[in-house]
C-alpha cells in the first residue's frame, strides 16, 4: 500500500503554492485562460479539507482568500469564492486515494486531442509507467462537473496516478503540488511523442513484463542508493 503523507495546514503559503501552481501550468504549454483545476489536500482545524482554485477566474489575478477550502467529509464550504465546476471529481479522488494529495487537471492539447477520439496512451514508452501503471487509461465522456464524470474518472484513475477524460482534457496527480504538475507535463509530453509516431503506424508496445519491470524500477527511482 502506497505510503499516506503527512497534510500541510491551511496556509497562506500552501494557498499560493496552488496558485503558483495554477499559473506554472498556463506557463507550461499544457492550459490556457480559465481552463483547468487545482486542488491540495490539506488539515484544517480538526477536519481535513481540500483547497481548490476557484470557477471563473484567472489564475494570475488570483489572491490566496479566492481559493475555496471544502471539507473532505462534505461539511460547510470555506471561501468567499465558488469552488471549480468540477470540485466534485477532484473531492473524490482526494476522498479515495489519500496517497494522493495533489489534483492538477489540464486541457492540454495533444493530450485531449487522444481523448477526443476516446484513446489513451498505450505502453509504446517505458514512461508510460510514470503515472503509475503500463497505459493511461481514457475514460468515457460525461457532461464537465458532473457526478458521472467523477465516478469515470475514478475507474479509469484506479491503480493509475493519471488519466485522459474523453472529449475534455487530463488529471494527473501526485503526493505534492510539484509532483502533480510534473506528471501532467509529463503526460502532454508523451501524448506528443505517441501522435508522432503514429504517423509512421501504430507502433510496437512494450510487453506487459517489461512494464511491470520498469514499474518496480520507478519504485526506487531517484532514491539515494538505488539504481535508476
Amino acid at each position: 500500500m502506497a505510503a499516506i503523507p503527512a497534510l500541510a495546514e491551511d496556509s497562506l503559503d500552501l494557498r499560493r503554492a496552488v496558485i503558483d501552481t495554477a499559473c506554472a501550468m498556463n506557463a507550461a504549454g499544457i492550459n490556457v485562460n480559465k481552463a483547468g483545476n487545482v486542488s491540495v489536500r490539506c488539515a484544517r482545524g480538526r477536519h481535513d479539507g481540500v483547497l481548490i482554485t476557484p470557477t471563473g477566474l484567472g489564475y494570475e489575478q488570483l489572491q490566496p482568500d479566492d481559493l475555496v477550502l471544502l471539507r473532505l467529509d462534505g461539511g460547510r464550504t470555506l471561501g468567499r469564492r465558488a469552488p471549480s465546476s468540477e470540485w466534485r471529481f477532484h473531492l473524490d479522488i482526494h476522498r479515495a486515494r489519500p496517497e494522493l494529495v495533489a489534483i492538477v487537471h489540464t486541457h492540454s492539447p495533444a493530450a485531449t486531442a487522444l481523448a477526443c477520439h476516446g484513446r489513451g496512451i498505450p505502453p509504446f514508452h517505458y514512461m508510460v509507467a510514470a503515472a503509475g501503471g503500463a497505459d493511461v487509461r481514457c475514460a468515457p465522456y460525461a457532461t464537465f462537473g458532473t457526478q458521472q464524470l467523477s465516478d469515470r474518472a475514478l475507474a479509469a484513475l484506479a491503480d493509475r496516478r493519471a488519466c485522459l477524460l474523453a472529449h475534455h482534457g487530463v488529471i494527473a496527480c501526485g503526493a505534492s503540488l510539484p509532483q502533480a504538475l510534473a506528471l501532467a507535463i509529463e503526460v502532454e509530453h508523451l501524448a506528443r511523442m505517441y501522435l508522432a509516431a503514429l504517423t509512421l503506424g501504430e507502433p510496437p508496445r512494450l510487453s506487459d513484463e517489461e512494464m511491470a519491470r520498469v514499474l518496480a524500477k520507478f519504485e526506487h527511482y531517484g532514491q539515494p542508493g538505488a539504481a535508476n
